[in-house]
């Protein structure tokens, strides 16, 4: 009996097997991964959660990486990385003084509009029409193909 996370992955690769599509996708994946996180730290947020140094995007992250250690640990551990890594991308557009709320909006909308472009030129509808949960499928299995060639199950 195949585990969850293969089934998704399986799954999310039915529709992701034009070269051009993935190649789309290969940018497009982590790039939305890292906007909405930026769009998440730009919510305001209340005194209190300003005191802990807190924001909508660490609350977020928790419930997220969660689910994703639930399907597989390493894909739990590689995006929590991908998570990190997303965070201090977010303190360097703060750094440089660049809104991050309209940098990762202008970004947000590009990539998804790269990604229906990906779906026309595959011929197959986005996944996550048929299942939201592939909305958080598409990162993991950007990770897959890395951790395949790593020797990496997940």
């Amino acid at each position: 009996m195949m585990r969850q996370i293969e089934v998704m992955m399986n799954k999310y690769s039915e529709s992701h097997q034009n070269k051009t599509n993935i190649a789309i996708h290969a940018i497009a994946v982590p790039s939305i991964f890292f906007v909405t996180l930026g769009l998440l730290w730009s919510i305001p947020v209340p005194e209190f959660m300003q005191h802990y140094n807190v924001n909508f995007a660490h609350l977020c992250a928790i419930p997220i990486l969660y689910y994703y250690f639930k399907l597989s640990g390493p894909i739990g551990a590689a995006m929590t990385l991908m998570t990190l890594v997303s965070f201090g991308g977010i303190k360097l557009l703060e750094r440089a003084d660049i809104s991050v709320w309209q940098f990762s909006l202008v970004l947000f909308v590009v990539m998804w509009i790269l990604q229906f472009v990906g779906h026309k030129i595959e011929g197959k509808k986005p996944s996550f029409l048929e299942d939201v949960r592939f909305l958080l499928v598409g990162p993991a299995w950007w990770w897959g193909h890395w951790l395949k060639r790593m020797n990496i199950g997940y």
